[in-house]
């Protein structure tokens, strides 16, 4: 009986999420007009989410470097923490090239060309990596559309706070305290969750529902989303298998649900990552790499859209009768595709600039902007939820290359003493 009621106690809140999460999309489905009203109710859930985004971001990332005595650990994983990025990246840019010469989502496929895409500007890269990394007023740092200036600014003020070793514990203790207090209103917010992505899918079901029908099909459902669940189930059990052996499997799967489910509502990993880092504590992700590594996976680790570069260059050789095939022009795309989902997604507009940067290099007319704009709204939701839940993926590898093969086995040890 004890452990019936343990095994409930483990599941019973993920359960309650995924029931409130099929009841709304259901009501989305039967009855689209309700669906749609009920949005303000989700997006009270994603309002609060996106308050405690910044202080989340600030305290957690600032108080795990300040706290840490050796700075060459931090060193260590932040090296780590890129090479784990950038290797991920290029094995779903690759998975995903195989993919499209196998199936040939856009073999037979014709678009109507919009003229009006000649509207779009292409950015300037200098000054959007610039726009990037810093912010011209402290007031900036309160914004999270400045993801990446609060990550550099929150590990810049940690390692200085570290600097001044014992006058600078006394801060460390308080930025953690603070990095607690705000973890815990994340997991009261999380009480509201059933309801608001219940609506929030209810929403997204009766809004979204029919663009996935027509032309878009083939490609979305016969290749993309598919190959994300391949990836979801197949590539993550691998990758966490590598990180800490079955327990990391299980440990991973147990815990993937609430941030999978709140990636797929909000299409957002910065919206995802409170709930991320709750999931990676339940996982044994030690407290310093998983609130450095998920904080920044949220702007830079992005395998769904390495996916979706692919995808989208992949179709528009299609289109336009080329064959998308040979090392050259393969290579590029997978250089591309890293850029997309490493390097572009820390830029305001990332996803855009990607898009534009396609279509300059290959020289595709601009009249196809649309095409490949489409593309990339309904990629978007299977795309965050890789991108969301991979960054834990990434912290328990991250884990496994700092702290040794053992690393899980030893957590949950001291769980268990405790």
């Amino acid at each position: 009986m004890s452990k019936r009621n343990s095994v409930w106690e483990s599941y019973k809140f993920p359960l309650i999420l995924l029931l409130g999460i099929a009841v709304g999309s259901a009501v989305g489905w039967l009855n689209p007009k309700l669906g749609l009203q009920l949005k303000p109710l989700g997006d009270i859930f994603l309002n609060l989410v996106f308050s405690v985004v910044v202080p989340v971001v600030f305290f957690s990332i600032s108080s795990a470097v300040a706290s840490m005595a050796n700075m060459k650990r931090l060193g260590k994983i932040l090296g780590y923490m890129l090479l784990v990025f950038v290797a991920t990246g290029l094995i779903a840019a690759v998975i995903m090239c195989f993919a499209v010469n196998i199936i040939k989502p856009a073999e037979g496929v014709i678009f109507p060309l919009d003229s009006s895409a000649e509207a779009a500007q292409t950015a300037s890269l200098p000054n959007q990596i610039v726009a990037a990394i810093t912010v011209n007023d402290f007031t900036g740092l309160l914004s999270r559309q400045n993801m990446l200036p609060i990550i550099l600014m929150s590990i810049f003020f940690g390692a200085v706070v570290a600097s001044f070793k014992e006058r600078g514990q006394h801060l460390a203790k308080g930025l953690a305290l603070l990095s607690d207090v705000f973890m815990k209103m994340v997991s009261c917010i999380m009480l509201y969750a059933p309801v608001g992505l219940g609506a929030y899918f209810a929403y997204l079901v009766a809004d979204i529902g029919p663009q996935l029908l027509g032309i878009y099909a083939k490609m979305m459902l016969g290749l993309y989303y598919p190959l994300c669940a391949v990836y979801f189930f197949g590539g993550f059990a691998v990758y966490t298998w590598l990180a800490a052996g079955r327990q990391g499997v299980r440990a991973f799967f147990k815990n993937a649900l609430s941030p999978a489910a709140t990636s797929l509502a909000t299409q957002s990993s910065i919206a995802t990552l409170p709930v991320n880092l709750e999931a990676a504590k339940k996982m044994g992700v030690p407290k310093d790499i998983r609130e450095i590594v998920l904080p920044i996976g949220a702007t830079m680790h992005m395998d769904g859209s390495c996916f979706a570069a692919i995808l989208k260059i992949s179709v528009l050789y299609g289109i336009f009768g080329r064959e998308f095939t040979g090392f050259g022009t393969l290579s590029l795309a997978v250089l591309i595709a890293i850029m997309s989902g490493v390097v572009m997604s820390g830029i305001p507009g990332g996803g855009l600039i990607g898009e534009m940067l396609i279509m300059t290099l290959y020289g595709f007319p601009m009249e196809a902007f649309p095409i490949i704009a489409t593309i990339g709204f309904l990629v978007d939701p299977p795309a965050t939820l890789i991108n969301a839940t991979g960054d834990s993926v990434a912290a328990m590898l991250v884990t496994r290359l700092t702290d040794g093969k053992d690393w899980l086995k030893k957590h949950m040890r001291a769980e268990n003493a405790g």
